[in-house]
């Protein structure tokens, strides 16, 4: 979910994808192209992963053909976008989460639509309501992960909440992602802001880097390299058993693994977790709205929003969409994560990653 390299990266390595690459839409496109077939062109980071069975439903009672350009990590594409929104490279964008959200929306990147289907939409995730600029599609929980099999050897209780993190018998086992260049970095950053508010949250972070933090770049470098619990993490030999990743990155573990175990390797620290929503959107300037606004209200339907799970790891926002066995069974939601306002995001997140920036990095 964001600038995110999400447990989706296993599905993609798997060949999960289930929609077209592309290098961006042309006018050509919108209008039908050479082939005849009008197509719509989705932009989106990189964890976006669909079925391919989904996605043909969807062009066949559409007349769009899919494309989709995906463009980095999240922060990067919402960035790219933004620079290039005058002449958008397509019509729909996908992933901006409600930590970069603001910064979307005040650069215009989006234009107003209502999709089918917003008022099926859990109303805590509904935002920017009179405007209808953008749709959320999906949600997560940004929490601390932990290796099972490591703390058990070690005959050591996994921690539970941000306090756990700063005691002495967790020292040097926490990696994290950088806050300035990572979703989950950012979210985790966030959810401590949250828990210790503007006075207090700087000095946890003191706290936590002298008790041996690590800070990587990606969550791919920190989940699939640092971390002992993963089966990337293991075949790297990490030697980290605390990660900042998902609630939903132990069901991954699960599903990938062959054959399957009767229980996930990997466990969530309840009280670190962040609640993370996604949003798409209508770009402004969009060469062909009326096909963006259809990808828009496809996003919302039943089956899309069923399909998500396992594909992108993450849960529906639509009311009544149910998750498979194996994800609410070993990657249910966080029962009460921490939350902030989104304007209160946007007044201070780039203040909270400078001043984070200069306590952790230097």
């Amino acid at each position: 979910m964001s600038i995110t390299k999400k447990v989706s990266v296993l599905a993609v390595g798997l060949g999960m994808v289930g929609t077209l690459a592309a290098c961006g839409s042309s006018s050509d496109d919108a209008e039908g192209g050479s082939g005849g077939a009008k197509s719509v062109t989705l932009v989106s980071h990189d964890s976006w992963a669909a079925s391919k069975d989904v996605i043909a439903a969807f062009e066949k009672e559409s007349g769009y053909k899919v494309k989709v350009l995906k463009d980095g990590d999240a922060g990067q594409a919402v960035n790219k976008a933004i620079l290039t929104k005058d002449n958008p490279q397509g019509d729909v964008f996908f992933g901006v989460d409600n930590t970069l959200l603001s910064r979307a929306l005040d650069n215009g990147l989006f234009q107003p639509y209502e999709a089918k289907g917003s008022d099926r939409v859990r109303p805590e995730y509904r935002t920017d309501r009179d405007k209808h600029r953008v749709t959320p599609v999906d949600t997560g929980d940004i929490c601390v992960n932990y290796d099972k099999a490591w703390f058990s050897e070690h005959k050591l209780t996994p921690p539970k909440s941000f306090d756990d993190l700063v005691k002495p018998e967790y020292k040097d086992l926490l990696v994290t992602e950088n806050a300035g260049s990572s979703s989950p970095g950012l979210g985790f950053l966030l959810g401590t802001a949250a828990q210790y508010g503007d006075g207090g949250w700087e000095g946890y972070w003191k706290k936590l880097k002298a008790n041996g933090v690590k800070v990587v770049d990606s969550w791919e470098q920190a989940y699939n390299e640092e971390f002992s619990g993963s089966a990337g993490g293991k075949k790297a030999k990490g030697d980290r058993p605390l990660v900042v990743s998902y609630a939903s990155s132990p069901p991954a573990e699960v599903v990938y693994a062959d054959p399957q175990p009767d229980t996930a390797p990997t466990g969530v620290a309840g009280g670190t977790c962040f609640r993370q929503v996604e949003y798409a959107g209508l770009l402004s300037n969009a060469k062909n709205p009326e096909g963006g606004k259809a990808l828009l209200d496809f996003m919302l339907s039943k089956s899309f929003q069923e399909d998500m799970p396992l594909n992108m790891f993450v849960y529906p926002v639509r009311e009544g969409a149910q998750v498979p066995e194996a994800f609410s069974k070993f990657g249910p939601q966080a029962k009460d994560p921490q939350t902030l306002d989104p304007a209160k995001i946007a007044d201070n997140r780039d203040q909270w990653v400078k001043s984070w920036t200069s306590l952790v990095l230097k």
